[in-house]
């Protein structure tokens, strides 16, 4: 599985998409069948919208505690917010999809973030 993210330029906060739109919270984010045309389709149209996001990419999903979590720690500390604390960011929201947020283990990079990392050198 994987979403689609990225940073909105108003403020700088990490967005999922859905659905044609950017959302805040990763348990709104669209999910994207490994081998589906719809998400390379979605990172394009997200794309196309260089006045709201900037840095748009796929990223792998796996599953943790019964949701969908990034593989990658830094994808994860991304979905959860600042982790100085854990009454700051989107962290402070609690429940079952933080929960399993934070208890998600992987390491590898996500695919969409070396992808993108390959394009701009």
């Amino acid at each position: 599985m994987k979403a689609l993210t990225a940073n909105r330029l108003s403020d700088g906060d990490v967005v999922f998409w859905n659905s044609g739109q950017w959302v805040e919270r990763f348990a709104d984010a669209q999910l994207f069948v490994d081998d589906d045309a719809a998400g390379p389709d979605a990172e394009a149209a997200g794309k196309a919208q260089s006045t709201v996001v900037i840095d748009v990419y796929l990223i792998d999903l796996i599953e943790s505690e019964g949701f969908w979590a990034p593989l990658s720690y830094r994808e994860r500390i991304r979905a959860l917010g600042p982790t100085n604390h854990l009454h700051h960011g989107k962290q402070a929201e609690g429940g079952a999809m933080i929960e399993a947020l934070q208890h998600a283990h992987g390491a590898a990079r996500s695919t969409g973030r070396v992808n993108l990392i390959k394009r701009t050198k």
